[in-house]
């Protein structure tokens, strides 16, 4: 339940707050991640373990294999039960497959900010599935999780991001240099480009 503070002007978000209904339109259902589903854990691995997702994405950790992958999706399932992140299963509407990710991390409750990323799977590109996931992700943090800003950063030259970012109503911001790990390394950066989406905005048609 949304809670309220006197030196804020609305509701504050409750980080351990999971919806008690899945967000859904668009023809996609965004579900909770099971770390003992065995297809949730082949789709995270096949998602995170994608040649595209790791040019443009260098995780703390590489799962490396299927009991990696389950051990790190645990790992995320434990991050949204204390608060920390919020992390949906993109699925078919009617058949229930899952297309990727969605989700939340950085969550400053007080100033009521988050950060949103997202992954597709190869098989589902092409669909508009990384758009219309994002729109209904953004729909559900400002309604129904109480966020203010809503921020999405990419690396620079990550044109796909910068149109989905464009489309879903995230306008480009800036440039922040060095905000993200070089690809494959621990040790190196790459600027990223920063974009967001508040809570005040126009509401978008034809997503």
């Amino acid at each position: 339940m949304s809670r309220t503070d006197e030196r804020s002007s609305g509701p504050i978000p409750d980080p351990s707050r999971r919806p008690s209904a899945e967000p859904h339109g668009h023809g996609l259902r965004l579900c909770a991640w099971d770390p003992e589903s065995d297809a949730d854990v082949e789709a995270w691995f096949l998602g995170r373990a994608d040649p595209d997702f790791q040019r443009w994405n260098t995780p703390t950790t590489l799962d490396g294999s299927l009991e990696g992958a389950r051990e790190s999706l645990r790992q995320r399932a434990e991050s949204d039960a204390e608060g920390k992140t919020v992390s949906f299963r993109v699925a078919d509407a009617q058949s229930g497959v899952t297309l990727g990710l969605v989700g939340l991390s950085g969550i400053d409750a007080f100033m009521r900010r988050a950060v949103v990323g997202y992954w597709v799977l190869p098989e589902a590109r092409g669909r508009r599935v990384a758009t219309r996931a994002l729109d209904l992700a953004a729909r559900w943090a400002f309604t129904g999780f109480g966020i203010h800003r809503l921020e999405l950063d990419h690396v620079v030259g990550h044109a796909a991001s910068c149109r989905i970012a464009e489309l879903c109503g995230f306008p480009y911001e800036g440039t922040m240099r060095g905000a993200a790990f070089d690809e494959g390394r621990h040790d190196a950066f790459r600027d990223a480009h920063l974009h967001a989406r508040l809570a005040t905005d126009p509401a978008l048609e034809g997503i």
